[in-house]
Formats: C-alpha cells, structure tokens, sequence
C-alpha cells in the first residue's frame, strides 16, 4: 500500500459523522504542525494550515472533515487499488491528498492555504467553514479556491443552491367510522405530491456549461391514531437552484407551483437555503486547473462551499478524488489511482506562476 492510500485508509477508519470531528482534527493537525513550513490555528474542530512564503498568490485548497452517518470502518486497499469505507469518496481521499501536499513544503508557484473544516453534511447555519468566517476570516483569504469535493477528477464550476421547504396541511378530526365528519389532511397530500412529481427540470447553460434544477419529496409526515382521520400533514421539499437564480426566486416558483394545492389555514416554512455560485473559469488560476485536470469541466449539480468562497469575493471551482455519484452511497469507496491524481494535479497548480489578478 502506497503511503497516500495508507494515509487516506486512516482517514477512513477514524469515525466523523458530522458533530464527531474533533479525533479527525487531532490526528491532522499533529501532522501538519511537525511541518515547520506550515503555520496551523485551530479554531474548534476546524483547521487550517498557511505556507507564510512570499509567493505573490495564495490558493486556498478546503475540504470538509466530516461524514454523513454510515457503517464505520474501512476495508483496507488491496489487490484492485480501491479503498472503501464511509467517508472514503466523499473525501477523505481528498483530505490525504490535501495533507500529503502540504507535508511537501512550500510550492514555488503559489503560497498555499489548507483548510479543513467540520459539519459541512449538515445543516448550512452549523457549518465550520461559518465558524471560521466569522471568527478569522484572514485565514480564507486567497487569489481562488478549490474545493476537494468528490468529482473523478474533473473541474465542476460553480454550484447549484438548495432550498428546504416543510409544507403543512391543514384537516379536521373526526372517527375514522365517520370519516364525514372531518378533513384527512394525509389525502389532502395527494394533488401536491403529484404535482411535485411531474415536476420538469429546468437545465440552464451558463459559460459553457449545464445546471439541471432538482425537485424532489424527501420526507412526509402525518397521523394521529389509527382510528383517527388526521387533522395534520406535512411534507419537506428538497430543491436544487440553478445559478443564473437566487434561492429567493427559486422560493417564488415553488410557492407558485404549489399554490393550487394551499389553502389559508396551511403553512409553508423555509427550514434551510444556500444561495448558489456561478462558475468563474475565466479565472487563471482555475482556468489552470481545467488544463492541467486534462479534461471539460462541467457543472457541479449539488450544493458545496464553492458558494461561500464566491460570496467573500474568493473566486472557486470544485477539484477532487472520487466518483460524486458514489458520495453518501453504503457501498462508498474510492480509487487510489484517483487519490495520487487530485494530489498530482494540485501540486502542479501550486507550483504554476500566476499572477494576482486586478
């Protein structure tokens, strides 16, 4: 086993579910701060590692520490060259790559930044990278950052926002006897629900490549008793944001397409947004990074901090190991020869001149 694979199948085996980053966090920053080269503040479960050179610009490369809930463990590589196990593609085979570049030393092209942060699976309000925004915000500055989101490798611009909408109906109790004498809020879900499903995405192009809007039901609650017709419903929305759209518009529409199926006494709540980013190819940094990658970017369809980065004025474009269709999935894993990729290409970029744009 390679020392990346080795360093990556660590990351695996030590747990990380969102909320239980802090053994994550030790276990990298005992490494980096053996770095002399590498300046390391920790601001709770969140890390971050400057070279302090006199490079004239800084790239930021960020990746999240956490899971979402799994089987833990890992099955430790062998003869096919895959690693497996929760958290394997999505990322911890980034994370090993972004460590084992940063053990390297300074890079001649670019002063580097590595950011490692917690709760990014969750909610937005709870995310590290917040935390860090709002305690010391100098360490996310930077010329452009890339993301080490899972994306086999290729450059994803951009990102798609999302919206979470809980949508309750309103019925009338009654025996299930007599049904007559009140309103079943559940049947009430029926037309909704429907019209949610013959839900067509919207694709927008925006500089050469393609966002796809998502909708789907991703919960749905309701009942009393079983002899009780219920007098409550309610389901959750999860929508997926184009970024030619804020998540303010993209609320309208919703609330227009559901707008037939509400009445006065129903209530529709807003539980959780994140605005989308445009892509920002142009860029040289990341216009670098699409050349040395040796393939088309595409769109990245799901939300990640690209966004966070955008809206600091931190130009960004997601890089990383691992197939994104893979991420969150009980069968997660990722390919070695992907890991040494994202680290390859990565280390190329750092070691690109650039010049600081305006």
């Amino acid at each position: 086993m390679s020392d990346l694979a080795a360093l990556a199948a660590r990351y695996v085996s030590i747990p990380s579910v969102s909320g239980d980053e802090a053994a994550i966090c030790d276990d990298i920053e005992a490494t980096l701060r053996a770095a002399p080269h590498l300046e390391v503040t920790r601001i709770g479960d969140n890390l971050v590692a400057r070279t302090t050179g006199t490079a004239p610009t800084r790239l930021v490369l960020a990746g999240h520490l956490d899971t979402v809930p799994g089987e833990l463990g890992h099955r430790a590589v062998d003869g096919d060259g895959v690693l497996r196990g929760l958290g394997a593609c999505d990322m911890k085979g980034s994370l090993a790559a972004m460590v084992a570049l940063g053990l390297e030393g300074p890079h001649r092209g670019s002063e580097a930044t590595y950011v490692f942060y917690a709760r990014e699976e969750v909610a937005r309000a709870d995310s590290g990278l917040l935390e860090l925004l709002a305690v010391a915000p100098e360490l996310l500055a930077g010329d452009a950052a890339v993301l080490c989101e899972p994306t086999s490798c290729v450059v994803e611009a951009g990102c798609q926002g999302v919206v979470r909408l809980d949508v309750v109906l309103a019925g009338q109790r009654a025996h299930t006897a007599r049904p007559w004498r009140g309103r079943n809020a559940i049947h009430r879900l029926a037309p909704l629900l429907a019209a949610v499903a013959a839900y067509v995405p919207r694709s927008v192009e925006i500089d050469g490549v393609t966002y796809t809007e998502q909708l789907q039901v991703v919960r749905v609650d309701g009942g009393v008793s079983a002899n009780v017709v219920p007098d409550r419903a309610s389901v959750t929305l999860n929508h997926r944001v184009a970024p030619d759209r804020s998540t303010d518009d993209a609320v309208a529409a919703l609330l227009e397409l559901l707008g037939p199926h509400l009445e006065d006494t129903d209530a529709v709540e807003v539980t959780d947004a994140a605005d989308p980013a445009a892509p920002t190819l142009s860029h040289p940094a990341l216009a670098r990074l699409v050349e040395l990658s040796g393939a088309p970017p595409r769109a990245k369809l799901g939300y990640t901090d690209v966004a966070t980065f955008s809206a600091i004025g931190v130009p960004a474009a997601n890089f990383g190991a691992g197939d994104p269709e893979l991420a969150h999935h009980a069968g997660e894993l990722v390919e070695v020869r992907e890991i040494e990729r994202c680290r390859e290409v990565l280390a190329a970029l750092l070691e690109s001149p650039l010049s600081p744009v305006g």
